[in-house]
């Protein structure tokens, strides 16, 4: 017993770790320290049999400079600056208009192009890039948004599944391949992960929301699609893209997720329905609108600020365009605040703290007034712009409350061109192997920053500490794996129990195990724990590695039946209002059909059938 003390101590700190992360009563950041520390401390002791040290620590910290974990660092950092710019909006735009008038025809399409778009890009910022706008449009068309989100979820696991880059799972498989003397090309699993993502797409389009249906609906459907609503207004100047816009039965189409309340033209108020009405240089537009429609209208130029004052906080000319970092944030009209009582426009909020009113919201009835002669009351609520410096500035202000949770800088729309145009680049680097993954990923982050797509605050923000430590730590298991002949153990030990049995059944058999481990402990681990075990298996069956990566591959995406599998899980279980028992029905099944797809197509495509 004490000649494999090592690789017994390696056991018991993987499973105690597990075992932590299924409690969730720590941080995943503490428990992947806490592993790394346990491993660092457990290999200064000699091995017993030879007196040296089996592996020194720089090993164990080679994780954390691994090419896949880097890669996947700078693919959020890229997909952040995609979604700064709102470089796909004109997209989804298209998207949201897609399968006419029926929802569900409507709702299927969005989720094989979600799908489709996620085998391109990780498949996470696609999973938050579409969850607004399944959000919105399940809110107009009167569908259950937690029958879709997800399945919206399931579909970019689905799609991820069919490239290298479409999962940070196939990246640190690959990863861990390499480094084994397999390489793991673009499309190398494309045919098998096309075919299990289609057999999967059919469950998950079709009975998902069936198992889903009759979950809580949201209380407030104009919260789901982008906020409570702020009244505004527009000024519009004489090049105004509003101008020479007229009313179509009674309303604007034009101004998109808005409401107008009252058009002022020459003094003279002008109330709905709005009949023959047309936008002219001049008028001011009253408007209640959500916090996203303020943003979309400011990013783009078809609202402005309409205090004099705030000119600075413009680049200037007729394009109404914004300097970088212009940050929105909402804050509360504190009780006892100087400024109760006094209109928006008298109460010198600009010049005292730099600062503009973009909306006023008020739970009790808003007068119909222009917003700039609104008296402000204690518990109104503010969206104001401005420097993120001038905002952090109200952490100490006695006058306003900050709402920590909405300081955001507002998407720079001119520069969404050169941000497609970089993500295309690195696409076609990496899909026609021009360079490696992790060179155009790299180069793709630095083009982003250099090309002001995205700023270093927000590529810090984009960078997920639990993805750094879990990676890292989960490499250095995988690393005293291999060195204490802890793999090659579980190895043997899964073929001599299987001994016999046909090379395709101890494939199906992997498969299962790390598809329900992946589960409980997270795809990411799982993936690099199991990855060297499935190389050591195939080696000793003497039959193809590729089979059994891909399937570790596979197995290790199908993080479908809890919450805490895969971060696309956690980031639908808010908005969807779901419990941990609803991934389980749902995603539990999906499980076992990809299991038993995998079984039979991985033995067909890669020879092992008899």
């Amino acid at each position: 017993m004490l000649e494999n003390f090592h690789m017994w101590a390696t056991f018991a700190i993987i499973f105690c770790a597990i075992i932590a992360f299924v409690w969730e009563r720590w941080s995943i950041e503490a428990i992947s320290l806490a592993m790394l520390v346990s491993f660092i401390v457990l290999f200064q002791f000699p091995d017993p049999q030879t007196g040296q040290l089996l592996i020194k620590h720089p090993d164990l910290l080679t994780g954390f400079a691994n090419p896949a974990l880097i890669t996947l660092l700078a693919l959020l950092i890229i997909g952040q600056a995609l979604f700064n710019t709102d470089a796909l909006d004109k997209p989804t735009q298209i998207i949201s208009r897609l399968g006419g008038s029926n929802a569900q025809r409507a709702m299927i399409v969005i989720l094989v192009i979600a799908a489709i778009i996620s085998a391109f890009m990780n498949n996470t910022p696609v999973v938050v890039m579409f969850i607004p706008i399944i959000s919105a449009i399940a809110a107009q068309r009167n569908y259950e948004a937690s029958r879709i989100l997800m399945p919206l979820s399931f579909m970019g696991i689905l799609g991820g599944m069919t490239t290298l880059i479409g999962s940070s799972t196939n990246l640190l498989v690959a990863g861990v391949a390499h480094d084994k003397g397999l390489d793991i090309g673009f499309f190398d699993f494309s045919i098998p992960g096309t075919m299990m993502a289609a057999i999967g797409a059919i469950y998950v389009l079709f009975v998902v929301p069936i198992i889903l249906r009759g979950k809580e609906k949201t209380e407030n459907k104009e919260y789901v699609a982008g906020g409570y609503q702020f009244i505004a207004q527009i000024e519009i100047t004489q090049d105004h893209p509003l101008v020479g816009i007229k009313s179509r039965i009674g309303l604007f189409p034009e101004l998109t997720d808005m409401t107008v309340r009252m058009v002022i033209r020459d003094k003279k108020e002008i109330l709905p329905p709005f009949e023959d009405v047309e936008f002219s240089p001049g008028d001011t537009v009253v408007v209640a609108a959500t916090r996203n429609a303020l943003s979309r209208a400011l990013s783009t130029g078809s609202a402005n600020i309409s205090n004099r004052k705030a000119a600075t906080d413009f680049e200037g000319g007729n394009d109404n365009k914004l300097i970088r970092d212009f940050t929105l944030a909402e804050v509360v009209v504190a009780p006892g605040s100087r400024y109760s009582g006094r209109s928006i426009e008298g109460s010198t909020i600009h010049d005292d703290l730099n600062l503009v009113v973009l909306g006023i919201q008020r739970r009790s009835r808003m007068p119909r007034t222009k917003m700039r002669d609104i008296r402000l009351e204690p518990g109104d609520t503010l969206l104001l712009g401005g420097m993120r410096d001038n905002l952090e500035r109200l952490r100490a202000n006695h006058d306003f409350l900050l709402m920590e949770w909405s300081t955001e800088e507002l998407p720079m729309r001119r520069y969404a061109p050169r941000a497609l145009l970089t993500f295309a680049g690195v696409i076609c680097a990496a899909g026609f192997g021009i360079a490696p993954i992790v060179v155009a990923a790299l180069v793709g982050a630095f083009m982003m920053i250099a090309t002001h797509c995205i700023n270093i605050r927000q590529c810090i923000r984009a960078f997920d500490s639990r993805i750094f430590m879990l990676v890292g730590a989960s490499l250095a298991a995988a690393t005293a794996l291999e060195f204490t002949g802890g793999a090659k153990f579980i190895a043997d030990g899964v073929i001599d129990m299987l001994h016999g049995q046909p090379t395709y059944i101890i494939l199906s058999l992997l498969f299962l195990l790390t598809a329900l481990l992946t589960n409980v402990l997270s795809n990411n681990a799982t993936a690099v724990l199991f990855t060297p075990i499935a190389i050591n298996i195939a080696d000793s069956l003497g039959v193809s590695r590729e089979a059994f990566v891909v399937a570790i591959i596979f197995a290790a995406n199908c993080s479908f039946a809890s919450p805490v599998g895969y971060q696309t899980n956690l980031l639908v279980m808010g908005p969807g209002h779901y419990k941990f028992n609803d991934y389980i029905k749902a995603g539990l099944p999906l499980v076992f059909i990809l299991w038993i797809a995998y079984s039979f197509i991985g033995a067909w495509y890669y020879g092992l059938l008899p």
